[in-house]
């Protein structure tokens, strides 16, 4: 049975989407349906053999054939009417809005489509850093404090050096380091650009970070290795579009047990019962030896394959340990019992 990528969208992000999903083919060892969703949000079948990144630069990509998501999965046309596109299971991997704000989720949801990737609650957390920090405070994780504000709200800044960040981005996209005053209002600019909401946090340099990786199988967790990202003073756009198509594991961070441990601990509090049915990363800084959450990626570029050393079949593993839905009878008693009582059939 294949297996389907959904990718693209209309976002900031949707070129990353396309180079996510491209670089699946090197990763995933099932047959691959792709399937794109422009940015007039409509739904096209991409055959394996003519994906790459230009074809949707070009254009080109409206030549393949356009599918339709209805109940139970796609369909395409056929010449005896709608035929149904056959797959195990869907991977979301459409990074910023729909793919990570619950929009798609919620249309797999409603057509039952069985998918892999966070789940209506845990991407409307995830997808707002604001709502993270208090979600981590929740799950008893520290998160770096920050001043939250809305386009139009009066902005001031006491203590520099502070990073500003739209609160409903990732990629680093509208982020900026502002170190003095004369600074601040274009910075400001640049993350309204982005989003009408933008979180301000005290600028925190040489700090370590951690990167780890993650699910639930059956209740059991199976975490990736921790990496050590390469040190800058912030990963910016450039760098973490191209750190997009990784396919190649990376080195494991020289870490003591006991940090080890401590960083486990806190994606097993973060992942709870919220992020099931995804494989999700978190991002991490160590703060005077404490540990502090920086963000939770719902879907991290190229599904964080480079941080497993068996991704594929911890993938068809996950897809194996998809959250149940609750099954609901309609049966309209209520109704005919007051059709009843009004003496009618």
């Amino acid at each position: 049975m294949s297996v389907a990528i959904i990718f693209g969208s209309k976002s900031f992000e949707h070129e990353i989407s396309i180079v996510s999903a491209i670089a699946m083919k090197d990763i995933i060892k099932k047959d691959l349906i792709y399937i794109f969703i422009d940015k007039n949000k409509e739904f096209f079948q991409i055959p394996l053999t003519k994906i790459k990144s230009t074809l949707f630069s070009s254009g080109e990509y409206k030549k393949c054939e356009r599918l339709d998501l209805m109940q139970g999965g796609f369909y395409k046309n056929s010449m005896f009417g709608k035929k149904n596109l056959e797959f195990e299971y869907l991977l979301n991997l459409v990074h910023g809005a729909d793919g990570e704000d619950g929009t798609l989720a919620s249309l797999f949801d409603f057509f039952n489509v069985p998918f892999v990737g966070p789940r209506v609650e845990a991407s409307v957390l995830s997808n707002n850093k604001y709502f993270t920090k208090n979600y981590a405070k929740d799950c008893d994780v520290k998160t770096v404090e920050c001043k939250h504000f809305k386009r139009g709200d009066t902005i001031v800044v006491d203590t520099y050096p502070v990073i500003i960040k739209p609160v409903r981005l990732g990629s680093s996209i509208g982020v900026s380091i502002v170190k003095e005053q004369s600074e601040l209002a274009y910075a400001i600019d640049v993350a309204f650009e982005f989003d009408n909401e933008i979180i301000i946090e005290p600028f925190i340099e040489n700090v370590k970070e951690y990167n780890l990786a993650g699910c639930k199988l059956k209740n059991e967790f199976i975490f990736s290795i921790i990496e050590e990202p390469q040190k800058d003073e912030f990963l910016d756009f450039d760098k973490k579009y191209l750190d997009f198509n990784r396919t190649s594991q990376v080195s494991s961070a020289d870490l003591d047990t006991n940090l080890e441990f401590k960083l486990k601990q806190s994606f097993q509090k973060l992942y709870n019962h919220t992020f099931e049915g995804s494989l999700i990363r978190c991002d991490f800084f160590i703060i005077d030896d404490e540990i502090y959450l920086n963000e939770i990626n719902s879907i991290p570029g190229s599904m964080a394959n480079y941080l497993f050393e068996d991704f594929d079949n911890i993938l068809n593993s996950l897809s194996q340990s998809l959250p149940p839905k609750k099954k609901i009878n309609v049966t309209y008693d209520y109704v005919n019992k007051i059709q009843s009582a009004k003496g009618k059939v």
